[in-house]
Protein backbone atom coordinates (compact mmCIF):
# COMPACT_ATOMS: atom_id res chain seq x y z
CA UNK A 1 0.00 0.00 0.00
CA UNK A 2 1.26 3.50 -1.38
CA UNK A 3 1.47 5.79 1.91
CA UNK A 4 0.95 9.17 1.53
CA UNK A 5 0.19 11.54 4.89
CA UNK A 6 -3.49 11.61 5.95
CA UNK A 7 -5.33 14.60 5.02
CA UNK A 8 -8.48 15.67 6.85
CA UNK A 9 -11.15 18.07 5.67
CA UNK A 10 -13.50 19.90 8.31
CA UNK A 11 -16.99 19.56 6.81
CA UNK A 12 -18.18 23.06 6.91
CA UNK A 13 -22.40 21.27 6.53
CA UNK A 14 -21.85 20.77 9.93
CA UNK A 15 -20.80 24.21 10.57
CA UNK A 16 -23.01 27.42 12.19
CA UNK A 17 -24.01 28.80 8.39
CA UNK A 18 -24.69 31.90 10.39
CA UNK A 19 -20.63 32.48 11.52
CA UNK A 20 -18.69 30.33 8.43
CA UNK A 21 -15.95 32.80 8.77
CA UNK A 22 -15.31 32.22 12.05
CA UNK A 23 -16.66 28.61 11.77
CA UNK A 24 -13.53 28.36 9.38
CA UNK A 25 -11.24 30.52 11.25
CA UNK A 26 -11.53 27.89 13.86
CA UNK A 27 -9.81 25.12 11.88
CA UNK A 28 -7.16 27.00 10.06
CA UNK A 29 -4.17 26.39 11.65
CA UNK A 30 -5.20 22.83 12.13
CA UNK A 31 -6.96 21.20 9.08
CA UNK A 32 -5.29 20.41 5.55
CA UNK A 33 -8.62 21.23 2.91
CA UNK A 34 -12.14 22.84 3.66
CA UNK A 35 -14.82 20.42 2.31
CA UNK A 36 -17.49 22.31 0.79
CA UNK A 37 -20.78 20.70 0.14
CA UNK A 38 -22.78 21.81 -3.01
CA UNK A 39 -26.34 20.25 -3.06
CA UNK A 40 -29.08 21.32 -5.50
CA UNK A 41 -32.36 20.07 -4.26
CA UNK A 42 -32.13 18.07 -7.41
CA UNK A 43 -29.56 15.36 -7.76
CA UNK A 44 -30.05 15.39 -3.18
CA UNK A 45 -32.94 15.85 -1.63
CA UNK A 46 -31.55 19.00 -0.09
CA UNK A 47 -30.46 22.46 -0.76
CA UNK A 48 -27.23 23.92 0.98
CA UNK A 49 -24.62 27.04 -0.43
CA UNK A 50 -23.78 27.50 -3.84
CA UNK A 51 -20.43 29.76 -5.62
CA UNK A 52 -21.62 32.83 -4.01
CA UNK A 53 -20.85 31.59 -1.12
CA UNK A 54 -17.50 29.46 -1.64
CA UNK A 55 -16.22 33.48 -3.58
CA UNK A 56 -16.69 34.84 0.28
CA UNK A 57 -14.89 32.49 1.86
CA UNK A 58 -12.38 32.02 -0.05
CA UNK A 59 -11.15 36.08 0.87
CA UNK A 60 -11.28 34.98 4.53
CA UNK A 61 -8.74 31.74 4.90
CA UNK A 62 -6.11 30.15 3.18
CA UNK A 63 -7.33 26.54 3.47
CA UNK A 64 -7.58 24.65 0.07
CA UNK A 65 -11.43 24.49 -0.70
CA UNK A 66 -12.24 20.58 -1.24
CA UNK A 67 -15.48 21.73 -3.10
CA UNK A 68 -17.89 18.16 -3.26
CA UNK A 69 -20.84 18.95 -6.07
CA UNK A 70 -24.03 16.62 -5.29
CA UNK A 71 -25.96 18.62 -8.41
CA UNK A 72 -26.60 18.05 -11.34
CA UNK A 73 -25.57 19.39 -14.53
CA UNK A 74 -21.86 19.41 -13.22
CA UNK A 75 -20.41 20.05 -16.32
CA UNK A 76 -22.36 23.06 -16.46
CA UNK A 77 -21.39 24.45 -12.86
CA UNK A 78 -18.07 23.05 -11.51
CA UNK A 79 -15.50 25.21 -13.64
CA UNK A 80 -16.80 28.29 -11.96
CA UNK A 81 -15.93 26.50 -8.50
CA UNK A 82 -12.44 26.33 -10.04
CA UNK A 83 -12.58 29.48 -11.33
CA UNK A 84 -13.51 30.89 -7.74
CA UNK A 85 -10.13 29.68 -6.48
CA UNK A 86 -11.15 26.01 -5.10
CA UNK A 87 -8.15 23.20 -4.94
CA UNK A 88 -10.20 20.18 -5.62
CA UNK A 89 -13.30 20.31 -7.58
CA UNK A 90 -15.40 16.88 -7.01
CA UNK A 91 -18.61 15.70 -8.81
CA UNK A 92 -20.47 12.85 -9.03
CA UNK A 93 -20.32 9.83 -11.47
CA UNK A 94 -23.69 9.81 -11.59
CA UNK A 95 -24.82 13.11 -12.79
CA UNK A 96 -22.40 12.62 -15.44
CA UNK A 97 -22.24 11.59 -18.88
CA UNK A 98 -18.63 11.87 -19.90
CA UNK A 99 -16.81 12.13 -16.38
CA UNK A 100 -12.87 12.75 -18.18
CA UNK A 101 -14.08 15.47 -20.48
CA UNK A 102 -14.96 17.30 -17.15
CA UNK A 103 -11.77 16.66 -15.30
CA UNK A 104 -9.69 17.96 -18.26
CA UNK A 105 -12.11 21.07 -18.11
CA UNK A 106 -11.20 21.42 -14.25
CA UNK A 107 -7.77 20.67 -14.56
CA UNK A 108 -7.60 23.66 -17.48
CA UNK A 109 -9.12 25.85 -14.90
CA UNK A 110 -6.32 25.29 -12.77
CA UNK A 111 -8.26 22.99 -10.20
CA UNK A 112 -7.86 19.12 -8.93
CA UNK A 113 -10.45 16.94 -10.60
CA UNK A 114 -12.36 14.58 -8.36
CA UNK A 115 -14.72 11.79 -9.04
CA UNK A 116 -17.33 10.45 -6.70
CA UNK A 117 -19.01 7.31 -6.02
CA UNK A 118 -22.40 7.74 -4.20
CA UNK A 119 -23.59 4.72 -2.03
CA UNK A 120 -25.04 2.63 -4.26
CA UNK A 121 -23.35 3.13 -7.13
CA UNK A 122 -20.57 -0.03 -7.73
CA UNK A 123 -17.00 1.09 -8.50
CA UNK A 124 -15.67 -1.36 -11.08
CA UNK A 125 -17.08 0.68 -14.05
CA UNK A 126 -14.71 3.91 -13.21
CA UNK A 127 -11.36 2.15 -12.02
CA UNK A 128 -10.29 2.50 -15.75
CA UNK A 129 -10.95 6.79 -15.63
CA UNK A 130 -8.68 7.27 -12.33
CA UNK A 131 -5.47 8.35 -14.25
CA UNK A 132 -7.76 11.44 -15.39
CA UNK A 133 -8.50 12.45 -11.83
CA UNK A 134 -7.06 13.50 -8.64
CA UNK A 135 -9.01 12.09 -6.02
CA UNK A 136 -11.61 9.46 -5.62
CA UNK A 137 -14.07 10.40 -3.68
CA UNK A 138 -16.41 7.52 -1.84
CA UNK A 139 -19.46 8.54 0.26
CA UNK A 140 -19.10 5.85 3.46
CA UNK A 141 -22.95 7.00 3.70
CA UNK A 142 -25.79 8.11 1.27
CA UNK A 143 -24.97 11.16 -0.45
CA UNK A 144 -27.38 14.25 0.34
CA UNK A 145 -27.50 14.57 4.58
CA UNK A 146 -24.66 14.88 7.19
CA UNK A 147 -25.14 13.30 10.16
CA UNK A 148 -25.75 9.63 9.23
CA UNK A 149 -24.84 6.35 10.37
CA UNK A 150 -21.00 5.53 9.18
CA UNK A 151 -21.21 2.30 6.97
CA UNK A 152 -18.62 0.03 7.15
CA UNK A 153 -19.41 -2.40 4.18
CA UNK A 154 -18.60 0.24 2.39
CA UNK A 155 -15.28 -0.37 2.87
CA UNK A 156 -15.20 -2.35 0.43
CA UNK A 157 -15.13 -0.10 -2.70
CA UNK A 158 -11.88 2.18 -0.31
CA UNK A 159 -9.91 -1.53 -0.85
CA UNK A 160 -10.80 -2.35 -4.71
CA UNK A 161 -9.63 1.22 -5.13
CA UNK A 162 -6.45 1.33 -3.17
CA UNK A 163 -5.60 -1.78 -4.94
CA UNK A 164 -6.25 -0.40 -8.55
CA UNK A 165 -4.25 2.88 -7.78
CA UNK A 166 -1.29 0.99 -5.95
CA UNK A 167 -1.11 -1.51 -8.96
CA UNK A 168 -1.10 1.11 -11.06
CA UNK A 169 1.06 3.54 -9.66
CA UNK A 170 -1.17 6.67 -9.86
CA UNK A 171 -1.28 9.43 -7.97
CA UNK A 172 -4.38 9.70 -6.49
CA UNK A 173 -5.94 10.75 -3.05
CA UNK A 174 -8.67 8.32 -1.75
CA UNK A 175 -11.11 10.39 0.02
CA UNK A 176 -14.11 9.28 2.30
CA UNK A 177 -17.11 11.27 3.38
CA UNK A 178 -19.82 10.29 5.42
CA UNK A 179 -19.90 9.37 9.33
CA UNK A 180 -16.06 9.92 10.19
CA UNK A 181 -15.51 10.29 13.11
CA UNK A 182 -12.94 9.31 16.01
CA UNK A 183 -14.52 5.54 16.03
CA UNK A 184 -14.09 5.18 12.25
CA UNK A 185 -11.68 6.48 10.67
CA UNK A 186 -9.30 3.99 11.59
CA UNK A 187 -11.14 1.46 9.67
CA UNK A 188 -11.27 3.89 6.71
CA UNK A 189 -7.43 4.48 7.20
CA UNK A 190 -6.58 0.37 7.17
CA UNK A 191 -9.27 0.08 4.16
CA UNK A 192 -6.83 2.37 2.17
CA UNK A 193 -8.02 6.01 2.60
CA UNK A 194 -5.88 8.78 2.64
CA UNK A 195 -8.16 11.68 2.98
CA UNK A 196 -10.78 11.88 5.65
CA UNK A 197 -14.46 14.48 5.46
CA UNK A 198 -15.16 14.97 8.93
CA UNK A 199 -18.63 17.48 9.83
CA UNK A 200 -20.23 16.54 13.08
CA UNK A 201 -16.86 15.19 14.44
CA UNK A 202 -15.16 18.51 13.72
CA UNK A 203 -17.90 20.93 14.58
CA UNK A 204 -20.12 19.41 17.62
CA UNK A 205 -17.03 18.95 18.90
CA UNK A 206 -15.32 21.55 21.82
CA UNK A 207 -12.51 22.20 20.27
CA UNK A 208 -12.74 22.03 16.56
CA UNK A 209 -8.94 22.37 15.79
CA UNK A 210 -7.78 19.49 18.66
CA UNK A 211 -10.88 17.48 17.02
CA UNK A 212 -9.05 17.70 13.21
CA UNK A 213 -5.63 16.73 14.84
CA UNK A 214 -7.34 14.00 16.99
CA UNK A 215 -8.68 12.96 13.67
CA UNK A 216 -5.65 12.87 11.58
CA UNK A 217 -2.95 11.48 14.44
CA UNK A 218 -5.81 7.50 14.58
CA UNK A 219 -5.37 8.09 10.50
CA UNK A 220 -1.52 8.06 11.05
CA UNK A 221 -1.57 5.08 13.55
CA UNK A 222 -4.06 3.08 11.69
CA UNK A 223 -1.73 2.88 8.84
CA UNK A 224 1.75 2.29 11.06
CA UNK A 225 -0.22 -0.64 12.26
CA UNK A 226 -1.48 -1.65 8.78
Amino acid sequence: MTVTPPIVAPSILAADFAHLADEVRAVEDAADWLHVDVMDNHFVPNLTIGLPVVQSLRAVTRLPFDVHLMIDDPRRWAPGYADAGAYNVTFHAEACDNPVALAKDLRAAGAKAGLAIDRDTAIEPYLELLPSFDTLLIMTIKAGFGGQRFVPELLEKVRAARRHVDAGHLELRIEVDGGIAADTIEQAAAAGADAFVAGTAVYGADDPAEAVRRLRGLAERAVAGA
